[in-house]
């Protein structure tokens, strides 16, 4: 049987049409295709960005760092704030499995705040510091790769 040039279009369109519905299938129905969003009300989230931006840059005038200690990950603020004047919470998200996530309230003492090295896990964190103090709102965010002292 001689196949026309008509014919080898119309087969070459079958595979290549085939060869994608199969990968759409195979990628919507992999367990290890995790397609979740990172907060469960992304847009609602996302109206509130300019609040966000306001925040950051007030922290860039706060001073405020990170510092791995042998007792777990110490946050620093300086030291002439008055840490009773502060409130706010510390959200921990990992990127790579959500059941880590967990948030903590802010509660300062000696301007400074100690998370205890056995909550944290190896790997990539992203940390979020939302705070207030004397009427202004705060912000500091930072991605750290955190690795426990042996």
């Amino acid at each position: 049987m001689k196949i026309n040039w008509g014919t080898g279009i119309v087969i070459a369109f079958i595979g290549f049409i085939s060869f994608i519905l199969f990968f759409v299938v195979r990628m919507s129905t992999d367990n290890r295709a995790n397609h979740d969003l990172v907060t469960k009300e992304y847009y609602k989230a996302e109206l509130g960005y300019q609040k966000e931006i306001d925040a950051e840059n007030n922290a860039k005038e706060m001073n405020v760092f990170l510092e791995k200690t042998k007792e777990g990950l110490l946050i620093k603020f300086p030291k002439n704030i008055d840490s009773q004047s502060v409130n706010g919470t510390l959200s921990l998200y990992r990127p790579s499995n959500k059941h880590l996530d967990f948030d903590l309230p802010l509660s300062l003492s000696n301007s400074h705040l100690l998370i205890p090295d056995k909550r944290l896990l190896d790997g990539r964190w992203d940390i979020k510091i939302f705070w207030n103090y004397k009427g202004k709102e705060y912000l500091y965010k930072e991605s750290i790769t955190y690795v426990q002292q042996k």
